[in-house]
This record gives C-alpha cells, structure tokens and sequence, in this order.
C-alpha cells in the first residue's frame, strides 16, 4: 500500500535542502512506455522548490546515453546531464545525476532525475505530476503542494 501524500508548503522545505527517502511509489513514461516504477527512490526538498525525484538506475526501463556538459550545485556538487529514450522518442537533455555528491548527497550517487516536462507522464503515490515552472529547475509538482514554487518569471532569483 502507498502512503498517501501529505499536504506539503514549499515555503517551510529547508534551505539547505534536505534528502529523504520516498515512501510513495514514482513510476514515470516516455514515448508511451513505463520506463521506471519503483518504491527506492530519493527526493531532494528545498525551500521554494518542487520536490526533485531521484531514481535508482537499475530501475529505468529506458536508455540513458550521456548529454555532455554539466552544471554546479552549491549542496550537491557537480551534476552530469543524460538524454533518456524509450518508446522511439528521445528527450536530449532530460536528466542528470551526480555522480560523486558532496558528503550529504552520498545516497543520491548515480541516481536518475528527470525534468518531469519531457516524459509523457510521472506519477508520486498515483498522483499525476506537473512540471516545475519555467525552464531550469526540474521539481516535479504534485497536488499536495501549497505554497509559490519558483521558476516562472519573477522568482528565479528567490
């Protein structure tokens, strides 16, 4: 059975963020296929952000090839970014991992995040899930989420 999802304000997520398990089960879809349904996964909770899923590699169902580049996060360390296909279609750029994360992040090492706007679909404990505002951060909302989470214009910069 999957716990159900409490009511949650972004506003009183902790800056620095914290790392939690998920007891809820994450599935999500690409190019019509289930690539991951899994009750291991990590999420990252910052304040004014949508929770950002981390997903155990051995569970996503789809092909991962490396995007190049990267990116710094001052909690996390430094991020690699993948293109996820399944299904015949192919998201460049839709997720990332840290590979070596910084002492507190070690449990996260290697797992998968995917910006939620490039799958068909993704579901926390059975609730449909909505991308984060804007186009950089890649929290997935869900509707237990009261509070303003930033990304649109304007709040960027919070």
């Amino acid at each position: 059975m999957t716990a159900p999802l409490p009511e949650e304000d972004v506003q009183s997520y902790p800056r620095p963020p914290a790392l939690e398990r998920v007891p809820q089960e994450v599935a999500a879809w690409l190019g019509g296929v289930e690539i991951v349904r899994t009750r291991a996964a990590w999420r990252v909770l910052e304040t004014h952000h949508a929770p950002t899923y981390y997903l155990p590699p051995a569970e996503i169902d789809a092909d991962l090839r490396p995007a190049g580049g990267g990116s710094v996060c001052e909690w996390k360390g430094r991020a690699a970014y993948w293109d996820v296909g399944a299904g015949g279609v192919v998201a460049g750029r839709a997720a990332w991992s840290y590979p070596k994360p910084t002492a507190r992040f070690a449990p996260i090492a290697g797992f998968v995040a995917i910006y939620a706007r490039a799958l068909d679909r993704a579901t926390v404990g059975g609730l449909e899930v909505s991308p984060q505002p804007g186009g950089f951060y890649g929290g997935w909302v869900t509707p237990n989420l009261v509070g303003t989470v930033k990304g649109a214009p304007g709040t960027e910069g919070w």
